[in-house]
């Protein structure tokens, strides 16, 4: 049995298809839960925004329903184009931001365009195959600009693949470490501002949370 859930977890659309449907059916739980920053998550965003320039566009990838992130970027002063594969989140955040840029797209297919002066992998990445980080990765970094930022959240452990549930609905998840992501990120030409934990393994059913700003150089 665990043989044939791997199989069909490295399928592509057995992958989607769970994270999509599940994301649909939870996106107004979802909604009223995140609607405030967790630990550090401002300072991180912070950091992005200090060096993108008032009125230019920040790259969010995953932006949900655009709850904190997107609202907060918005309220200072920068521009979102906010891309995700759920429809129901997205017509969410349409309805807060109309005036923002929303892209109905998978991370995986997404071909990202230069013009923008940051960028957020934030809880998403986890959501896809680790095998895929770093190309998904270098695509953003390469449409930032010399000084602009990414920031992204990765496990926060060594583990394999697994799926969890979340209000009741089943989601994927898989990681490199950080260790892993922070030399891939200096293999595409970012240095590391931050790279810290959010919260620690517990070595049970909480895999850790490891927050990572860097900045392409």
């Amino acid at each position: 049995m665990r043989l044939i859930l791997s199989q069909c977890l490295a399928n592509l659309s057995v992958r989607f298809l769970m994270n999509r449907n599940s994301y649909n059916k939870i996106a107004h739980l979802w909604n009223v839960a995140r609607n405030g920053f967790f630990g550090r998550e401002r300072e991180y965003l912070d950091a992005i925004l200090s060096v993108a320039p008032i009125g230019s566009t920040i790259l969010d990838l995953g932006c949900g329903t655009g709850r904190p992130m997107a609202e907060y970027i918005v309220s200072r002063g920068r521009c979102v184009l906010g891309v995700d594969q759920s429809e129901e989140m997205l017509r969410l955040a349409r309805q807060k931001l109309p005036h923002e840029q929303w892209v109905l797209s998978s991370i995986e297919s997404y071909e990202p365009v230069e013009g923008y002066h940051g960028a957020l992998l934030w809880d998403s990445l986890f959501h896809i195959r680790r095998t895929e980080h770093e190309l998904i990765v270098s695509k953003v970094v390469r449409g930032l600009p010399s000084g602009g930022r990414l920031m992204l959240t990765v496990g926060g452990s060594a583990h394999p693949e697994f799926t969890d549930f979340m209000y009741g609905e089943e989601f994927y998840y898989d990681s490199n470490t950080p260790q892993e992501t922070e030399t891939f990120l200096q293999r595409l030409s970012c240095r590391m501002v931050i790279g810290e934990y959010m919260n620690l393994p517990d070595g049970g059913r909480d895999k850790g949370r490891y927050a990572i700003v860097a900045e392409k150089i």
